[in-house]
């Protein structure tokens, strides 16, 4: 809203000063300051407000050292993430950008998920929370919006010709003309660690003939709807001890921050080599209020927390961080760039398979790991939750940046 009231003084009453609400990095530093600022200051008045509603976390047994002492913590503190998020992007964000509507879209519809999965579980008493099933069919629905939107949609498009040596047409002999920008709709995505690691979706369609274009988002919706369900949960799942799920997406985010605001920028991403998304800059604002919303949870949420983020939180990040990498064309440095989620997630799927399988074949059902999620192992042999945390967090600072080096490194 700020940003439309000061293009007003800008270009209608041409007040000095006004323009810099222009620039991406000012705007974008204003929305972390805020954001900064709403979740540490205004996050204890939440975290009160949930402790007058008995809004206490429920903890189930599970031979944990410390874990009773959680009980009765606030849940429910993704609120706080929710809302320091949306408040800055809305002062100081172009809010008819597409990619910040979708943004914001997401917040709502995955944070509305996991706020009716937390109530559940808190008010209704049901420790399950949300069936298993709802969650997936709120997250296929969501994935069926971006993935429509981001094909569908005029505003969505691509340029690769940036890096043209033939910038200029000549006319005549003192006469030059630039060639009009060629944008295109396209399902390209980007390979991380090849040289022309350029990928469309499109192309697996390639065998049925000739117009195979047409039909790319029967690959590219369904290819969206499977990376924000795995992500959100791998989100869900990290969520686990105190400020782990917090912190490392604040460092994941960080990274996305880089990757959105070069791919936004035809100056570094002609430098760079990579492709140019029109528009795509203006989610740097979203993501710095995003971090800032993260860095400030995590004033409350560090260990021994005095909230928690609850399915509210998690699932909302997880939600927001897929949204961004496929919006960004970066969804294939996943596994990397999130590679803690991932492994959170493959060790609950490794240990559950492995029992099941050894309980089959041997009757007596065996484990891979002492308990999963992964962060759970460690705690059963003994590591302390914050040393758990630290580590987890030195792994995503390390991932981030090889994440980020796959910019060149190819």
């Amino acid at each position: 809203m700020l940003y439309y009231l000061f293009d007003y003084f800008n270009k209608v009453l041409n007040l000095s000063g006004t323009g810099v609400f222009q620039y991406i990095t000012f705007r974008s530093s204003l929305a972390f300051i805020l954001s900064l600022l709403l979740s540490t200051i205004y996050g204890k008045r939440v975290i009160k407000f949930l402790q007058r509603q008995q809004v206490g976390e429920t903890i189930r047994e599970l031979g944990l050292e410390g874990q009773n002492e959680k009980a009765g913590t606030p849940t429910m503190g993704g609120l706080i993430i929710i809302f320091a998020t949306l408040i800055p992007v809305l002062l100081f964000a172009k809010l008819h950008n597409i990619y910040i509507v979708l943004l914001i879209v997401t917040t709502l519809w995955m944070g509305t998920i996991g706020f009716i999965d937390d109530y559940i579980k808190i008010f209704k008493k049901d420790k399950q929370g949300l069936k298993g099933i709802f969650k997936v069919v709120g997250q296929v629905g969501l994935g069926l919006i971006v993935g429509s939107v981001l094909y569908f949609n005029p505003h969505v498009t691509v340029r690769t010709d940036t890096g043209k040596t033939d910038v200029f047409k000549v006319i005549s002999q003192t006469e030059l003309v630039a060639p009009a920008p060629v944008y295109e709709k396209s399902t390209a995505t980007t390979i991380p660690f090849f040289k022309n690691n350029e990928f469309d979706y499109a192309e697996l369609l390639a065998w049925t003939g000739d117009g195979y274009e047409k039909w790319a988002w029967l690959i590219f919706i369904p290819v969206v709807i499977f990376i924000i369900t795995a992500v959100s949960n791998g989100a869900n799942l990290t969520d686990g001890i105190d400020g782990l799920a917090a912190g490392t997406s604040a460092i994941s985010v960080l990274a996305l921050a880089i990757f959105t605001f070069v791919s936004g920028n035809i100056i570094f991403s002609n430098y760079l080599n990579i492709m140019y998304i029109p528009n795509s800059g203006e989610m740097t604002v979203f993501i710095a209020s995003f971090a800032g919303a993260l860095i400030g949870f995590l004033w409350y949420n560090s260990y021994p927390a005095s909230v928690f983020m609850g399915d509210t939180g998690s699932l909302t990040i997880g939600g927001i961080i897929a949204v961004l990498a496929i919006a960004v064309r970066k969804e294939l440095l996943i596994p990397l760039l999130c590679g803690i989620f991932l492994v959170e997630n493959l060790s609950v799927v490794l240990q559950v398979s492995y029992f099941k399988y050894t309980k089959k074949r041997t009757g007596e059902g065996k484990r891979i790991f002492l308990m999963s999620p992964l962060h759970h192992h460690y705690q059963k042999k003994g590591y302390h939750e914050s040393k758990i945390v630290t580590r987890f967090w030195i792994v995503a600072i390390l991932l981030a940046i090889l994440s980020i080096v796959t910019l060149k490194l190819r």
